[in-house]
Order: C-alpha cells, then structure tokens, then sequence
C-alpha cells in the first residue's frame, strides 16, 4: 500500500521526464555517443548541473505561491509575460513537428501498413489530440508512469548487454569540437538536454494540477517528484550515450537524416545486443515514449499560451486551450507538408533556438524566486543560488561562444 500511495503521488517529475526522454535522448544522446564515443559526456552531467536549479524553480514557485511562473513573470513585468508568450509562440510549431516526425518514423517501423511520414504525422497529432481534448491531465499522469519503466528497463538491460559484448577499449577522453559542424551538433544537443527551460513553465503548470486532485501535495513532495524525474533524465540520457558509442562509434555507420531510417537504426542498436527476437518489444518501448513526448507538448504550448492571455487580460478567456491547440496541429502538419521533412534540420532549428534563449528562462526564474513574490521559507538556499548564478554565466557564455563560433569559422 505505501509503494502505491507513493507511486500515485508522483505525476509532474514524470511528466517531465516524459517531456524529456524523447528526441534528445533517443536521437540527440544516440548521436552523440555515435559520433563522439564518450567524449560528451563532461557535457550531459554539466548541462543536467547547471539547468537543474530554474527547472526545479517551477514546481517550487508554484507549491510556495499557488499560482505558475507565467504569473510570476507577469508580476517582474507585462514585458516579461508578453516576450515569454512570443517565444513559446514562434518555437511551438518546430518543437512540435520536430517531435511528431521522430514518432512518425517509429510509427512507420512498428506498423508498418503505410511508409508517409505525412500519412502517420497526421494520425498520431489527431490521436493526441483526442486523448487530450477527452482525457486531459489525468490521462498524461497514469500513462506517462508505465511509459517510463518501460523504457528504462529496456535500456538498462540493452546497455548492459553492450558492455558485456563489447571487446574494444574506448577513450574516456573528453572533447570540445572546434569546427563548425561540431559545435552546432554541440549547442543542439546542450539545447535539449535535458529539455528546453521553457518546460519549467509547464512543470509549474502540471504541479498545480497535481495539487488539485492529491491534497498533499506539497513543496517538498513536488521537488522529490522533480527529483525523480531529472535523476531519470540524466540516467537515461548516459545510457543512450553508451548504446551510441558501444555499437556505432568507429563503425563507420553514420545516423540517417530520414526519420524512418533513423528509426530503424535505433532499434537496430537494441536489438544487436538483446537478440532480434526483442525488436517488437524495443520497437513498442521507443514508439511509446516518443508519443508520449508529442501528447505532452501538444498540451504544454497551447495550455501555456492559453494561460499566459488569461493572466495578460486578469480573464478567463473561454476555448482559448482549445483554439491553441487546435492552431499547433493544423500548424505542425503544414509544416511537415510544405515545408521540411528532413528530421536532422528540423530538429538542429528547434534545439538551436531552445538553447540560445535558455538565459532568459534562467534569469526569469531565478528572478522570479528570489523576488517578494516568493515567501522567504520557499526561496532557494545559498547552494542553489551560487548554483544558479553559474548556470546563467554558463548558458550566456556558451550562447556568446556559439554565436561566435559561426561568425569566427
């Protein structure tokens, strides 16, 4: 009964992990551990270090404040809510075309019945969108638990595998590239690892939902519950590293930009090391939790979006949820129609941008919960404002290095 009532009470941390644990594991950590060996991996714990305390100021500010941080950045100023409304705006459709596009080529692989991206982008943002017009948060919090226990055993057990088979010795030797192609890949993958720091705007959002239906719900609950699910995210993402490495680095194998291909590569990595006999099982896994990532920020956007006018105009303003999310569908399917459906650019766009406007996440949140508008007893300790500090001069220098670099090279 404990187990239960604990698992039951977890639900924002997981959701995030949701978030998360999609293209920048399945296709950013792959690659990089193809490409690099183990040469990032100084860059995923350094990345999951110094973006951990602005997403943890999301659950944190609204357990303390009972409201989300896009009413907090209403209060540091309408400039401030209105540039975070923009933003979300102008990435939205990316971020959600990019993730419907690596879901649509698991789909292709798994089902098998029809070979269009457009064909299965269409079918999966539809279905998203049923599930989230008739099951809403509740939906997200049961499914998002089974997806992730899913997926970590089948990694643990295909990682382990990797290392038992693998009779080569690779360097722990860390790298920094220099050249263009590498430093792009680089900035990319800081972008999304684990997510971009908008989702501690959603995380803000899911823990007050959470409050609603579990009454305890409380501050320290939800930075456990967040705990848990960043802890996750930095296992997972080493995990994927190691595959990326074990089987492809040296290989002479390189990541197709196609979705499909893509696809079918990464469920190759599996099943080399757990026996082809698994493939459907991997294949089931994969599909899963990158159509939770494309359930989850279906909902995300168009619920921030939703909020934030409320908040601008002190009204609810009835159907807005509906409208936003109707529009990030319709949008997202244009995209991938007319547009791009090269699933390495799409997602170079959207991890790019996420990263070089991570410095006004940062410095909103921490702001924001070192501010009046947080209680005292609620607001970080010197540890995680130190921390925090840092990891705004490192998400501004590494956007001054990247702009740079592009200039310079």
């Amino acid at each position: 009964m404990r187990l239960f009532r604990f698992i039951k009470s977890l639900g924002p941390g997981l959701l995030f992990a949701g978030a998360a644990i999609g293209v920048s594991h399945l296709v950013q950590s792959t690659r990089a551990g193809a490409s690099f060996g183990y040469g990032l991996l100084w860059a995923i714990i350094s990345i999951h270090l110094v973006k951990y305390p602005f997403f943890q100021f999301g659950p944190r500010y609204a357990m303390a404040t009972g409201e989300s941080l896009i009413s907090g950045y209403n209060r540091l100023g309408k400039w401030v809510l209105v540039l975070y409304a923009v933003l979300t705006f102008i990435i939205m459709f990316t971020i959600q075309a990019a993730v419907t596009i690596v879901t649509a080529g698991l789909a292709i692989n798994l089902f098998g019945f029809s070979d269009s991206l457009i064909v299965w982008a269409i079918i999966i943002t539809f279905v998203s969108l049923l599930i989230l017009v008739l099951g809403k948060y509740s939906f997200l919090d049961k499914v998002m638990k089974l997806i992730i226990i899913i997926l970590s055993i089948s990694s643990i057990i295909a990682v382990s595998f990797a290392l038992t088979n693998n009779r080569e010795v690779f360097s722990f030797q860390q790298v920094l590239p220099s050249n263009r192609i590498g430093i792009v890949f680089l900035i990319a993958f800081l972008g999304w690892m684990p997510a971009p720091l908008d989702v501690s705007v959603w995380q803000s959002l899911w823990s007050i939902e959470k409050k609603k239906e579990f009454k305890n719900y409380d501050t320290n609950s939800a930075i456990f519950d967040f705990n848990i699910g960043y802890i996750a995210t930095l296992f997972l993402g080493i995990c994927f590293i190691l595959l990326g490495a074990l089987v492809m680095f040296h290989s002479g194998e390189k990541f197709s930009g196609s979705a499909s291909k893509f696809s079918q590569q990464l469920i190759n990595l599996y099943t080399q090391n757990l026996g082809s006999s698994m493939a459907i099982f991997i294949s089931i896994a994969a599909f899963t939790t990158m159509f939770s990532t494309t359930i989850t920020t279906l909902d995300a956007s168009p619920r921030s979006l939703a909020k934030a006018i409320d908040v601008f105009s002190n009204k609810k303003q009835k159907g807005s949820y509906l409208f936003w999310i109707i529009l990030l569908s319709i949008g997202t399917i244009v995209i991938l129609t007319w547009f791009i459906t090269d699933m390495k650019l799409m997602v170079k766009i959207a991890t790019i941008f996420s990263f070089v406007t991570a410095p006004f996440y940062a410095i909103a949140n921490f702001i924001l919960i070192t501010s009046k508008h947080t209680p005292k007893e609620h607001q970080p300790k010197l540890p995680l404002r130190i921390l925090s500090i840092i990891g705004i001069l490192f998400l501004i220098g590494f956007t001054f290095w990247f702009l740079w670099s592009l200039l310079a090279l």
